[in-house]
C-alpha cells in the first residue's frame, strides 16, 4: 500500500465506503451503535448541505478515510466555530499522515468560512484517537458532552 493519498470533498458515489468507515468508528465508540439507514440518512444531510463538509482520502481509487466539519456560530468567540465529525481512517491505512491530512483540509475548510476555533467529541477510552489529537496539537478543556434525545420514539 504505496499509493498516494488525495484529500477530496465527497460525493454522493462514496456512500458505502462512507458507511463503512462509520461503521468501524462506531463499533469502537461506546455512545453510538451503527445503522446503516440513519448513517446513510446522516451522510446525506452532510453533503447536501451548506455550512458542512464531509473530507475524504482516496488511494487506487477506493476512500480510505473521512472527516466531515460543521459550522456553528460560537458566543464565545464571537465567530463561527466547527465542530468535527466522523474522523476515521480505514485500519491498514492508519499510520500514515491520513488522519492528519483529512484534518487539515477541515482546518483549511474551517479558516475558510470565518471559523476562530475547532472542536471534536472523542471517546475517552480511544487512546490512540486521543493520542493522535494531542499530537497535532489539539488539548483538552474542562467542559463535559451532555445530550438529550428530542423524540423519544424513532423519527427517521
Amino acid at each position: 500500500m504505496t499509493a498516494a493519498v488525495t484529500i477530496r470533498k465527497a460525493r454522493h458515489e462514496d456512500m458505502a465506503a462512507l458507511c463503512s468507515l462509520l461503521e468501524m468508528l462506531f463499533s469502537i465508540e461506546e455512545d453510538f451503535a451503527f445503522d446503516v439507514r440513519k448513517q446513510c440518512c446522516g451522510l446525506g444531510l452532510m453533503l447536501e448541505g451548506s455550512g458542512r463538509a464531509v473530507f475524504v482520502a482516496e488511494a487506487d481509487g477506493m476512500v480510505v478515510g473521512m472527516c466531515s466539519g460543521q459550522l456553528n456560530v460560537s458566543t464565545a468567540e464571537g465567530a463561527p466555530s466547527v465542530l468535527v465529525e466522523d474522523m476515521a481512517v480505514a485500519v491498514p491505512w492508519q499510520g500514515r499522515g491520513i488522519g492528519r491530512m483529512l484534518m487539515d483540509a477541515v482546518h483549511g475548510w474551517a479558516a475558510d468560512n470565518g471559523a476562530l476555533r475547532m472542536q471534536l467529541l472523542a471517546d475517552r477510552d480511544n487512546g490512540p484517537a486521543l493520542g493522535f489529537y494531542s499530537r497535532i496539537g489539539w488539548k483538552r478543556t474542562n467542559l463535559v458532552c451532555l445530550t438529550r434525545r428530542v423524540f423519544s420514539e424513532e423519527r427517521i
